[in-house]
């Protein structure tokens, strides 16, 4: 059977959010609603997510800021902007942050669908690549049950660091900003917090040594990378 995408939807307004939600439920997808770019960020770091959609104009955190925090950890994820702007700068800034696609409000339901599908197919995103499990060189790592395992080993994670190894794998063979992970794990960035996060890198070198081939080094001023 066929794994449902999963889709995260942030919008503040909530006849359009839960409209457009029980829409994409309604055509198969799992759809997670979110009401600020705070919150939507926060579950984008928690979770698996396979696209994104967000409104531009949003309190406590805009669409534009939330999505340069999003493309600071994962520079892969397809991202959707809704708006109810036309201005052509708005479009312009959305393409320059990585937007997929740009859709204004009011729109069609099925017109989103059809776009949402069109960018899965061209990311090559399909439902059988889609699991709970994730393979991290030959290992597996269950997000959700927030264990790490091969045929002879298994350790459970605490939370922060499944958060810190999924925020890593998202990223993988690319860097992670250290302040990026601070503030999306930790709430801060500031000294005390990074000196917790590198006790955590810590933890999970212990534990990725299990296969040889994977490696979390430090990028100098910059962050970690996970070489897989």
């Amino acid at each position: 059977m066929d794994k449902k995408l999963n889709i995260l939807l942030i919008e503040d307004d909530t006849s359009l959010g839960s409209i457009t939600s029980e829409y994409l439920v309604a055509r198969g997808f799992n759809c997670l609603w979110e009401q600020n770019g705070e919150l939507g960020y926060k579950s984008f770091v928690k979770n698996q997510y396979d696209i994104v959609i967000l409104d531009v104009m949003m309190p406590v955190k805009d669409g534009f800021s939330t999505a340069s925090d999003i493309r600071g950890i994962d520079k892969e994820i397809p991202i959707i902007f809704l708006t109810a702007k036309s201005m052509k700068e708005d479009t312009l800034k959305g393409f320059e942050l990585g937007a997929d696609d740009y859709i204004t409000k009011p729109f069609n339901m099925e017109e989103l669908v059809a776009r949402i599908n069109a960018i899965l197919k061209r990311s090559k995103i399909v439902s059988d690549s889609h699991y709970d499990d994730v393979m991290i060189g030959d290992l597996i790592f269950n997000p959700k049950k927030q264990i790490l395992s091969n045929y002879d080993f298994s350790v459970n994670l605490t939370t922060k660091e499944s958060d810190l190894l999924m925020l890593l794998f998202k990223n993988k063979n690319n860097i992670l900003e250290r302040n990026h992970a601070l503030k999306a794990i930790w709430g801060d960035d500031n000294y005390f917090n990074g000196r917790s996060m590198d006790v955590y890198i810590a933890k999970l070198r212990k534990y990725l040594k299990q296969d040889e081939k994977i490696e979390i080094i430090n990028v100098h001023g910059k962050g970690f990378k996970l070489l897989v």
